[in-house]
């Protein structure tokens, strides 16, 4: 991933040491360790809403035949470093906070930004070693839930404004991380990276969860007017959403910048973008939500024909597509007729 200009960006930046913050605690931490555990964060809740079914099944599966449990959590928390910013007032329904994915691998906090964050009453957390270079399952995921649900015992947030950002690489996940997470996430800010929906990538979560990320997450993008690059992508992410029936999708321009961090000015615009009321129309979603099950029905069961019909081995093929693209949305008949194809194997 494209790293560039990254060291004209001023960071605040500290290494890692360990030292809880007391629970008041504001203004800029630069180590902080969260020594609480993050259900979310779990090794099985990770697979459940972030692989596809198929492949969450391969991977019990192969936990299974190993004769290991699957870990618990696949990082400890006391080990982890994080930099957070806490704005010195909080506002009266409670912090906003966001929780920034990073490309790089310091746990900094662009020191332009601190001004924007006071304003908006916005609490930032980002992690050590979570760049471009780390797991992204193993590392980037879990670190991102870790610090939200840490921060969110120790301060009064607004649990309508909780965020999930990010910039080039680290946005991309931040993305992924937003459609899992709706329940947590109710908003997200892609800065200067996206990917369409719906793949191998970006497997679609359990259908209540997709269906909450259609309700209710709102999506902003943020990119360099001169980062073609990256504007594409949006375009094509922002395509995949609508296809998807994702409806609240915004774009804030970034003039004269390229593939860098957002200068204070389209940031701030950014975030009161992301904490404006939603208007949802019931009518469009249901007509689009209508449309996709219409399709992913007639694709399982062309499926389920294929394997009737004697031909397990196409039927797999074309299961496989399915899994792809619709991701937990054709759950649980995807997971039975795989079942069902093994067992005729």
């Amino acid at each position: 991933m494209i790293r560039c200009l990254l060291l004209a960006v001023m960071l605040i930046s500290l290494p890692a040491a360990a030292a809880d913050v007391p629970v008041a605690a504001t203004g800029l931490q630069p180590h902080v360790v969260f020594t609480r555990d993050a259900p979310l964060a779990h090794s099985a809740e990770l697979v459940r809403r972030l692989l596809s079914p198929l492949n969450a099944l391969r991977v019990n599966r192969a936990a299974a035949r190993s004769g290991q449990a699957m870990r618990e959590q696949p990082l400890d928390p006391a080990r982890e470093s994080f930099v957070v910013y806490v704005p010195a007032h909080a506002p009266p329904q409670g912090y906003a906070l966001l929780v920034f994915v990073p490309p790089w691998p310091e746990a900094s906090i662009p020191s332009a930004w601190i001004s924007t964050l006071d304003r908006h009453g916005m609490i930032y957390v980002s992690a050590a070693n979570s760049g471009n270079d780390a797991d992204v399952l193993d590392r980037r995921l879990p670190l991102a839930l870790l610090a939200a649900q840490n921060i969110i015992r120790r301060y009064p947030i607004d649990p309508q404004r909780i965020y999930i950002g990010g910039f080039s690489g680290g946005s991309r996940v931040a993305e992924r991380i937003a459609l899992g997470y709706p329940d947590l996430f109710h908003g997200a800010l892609l800065m200067a990276g996206s990917d369409p929906i719906g793949s191998a990538q970006l497997a679609l979560p359990p259908t209540p969860l997709f269906r909450q990320f259609q309700d209710s997450t709102r999506l902003v993008y943020l990119t360099g007017q001169n980062d073609q690059f990256h504007l594409d992508m949006d375009s094509h992410s922002q395509q995949s959403l609508h296809e998807w029936c994702v409806f609240d999708v915004h774009t804030v321009p970034a003039p004269w910048s390229g593939h860098e961090v957002a200068a204070p000015a389209p940031l701030s615009r950014a975030l009161d973008v992301l904490g404006k009321p939603a208007q949802p129309d019931a009518d469009k979603l249901a007509r689009c939500r209508a449309r996709i099950d219409k399709t992913l029905d007639a694709q399982l069961q062309h499926a389920e024909s294929l394997l009737a019909s004697g031909r397990p081995d196409e039927a797999r093929t074309f299961l496989d597509r399915i899994d792809a693209h619709y991701g937990g949305l054709a759950a649980p008949r995807s997971v039975d007729l795989a079942n069902k194809i093994d067992a005729h194997h």
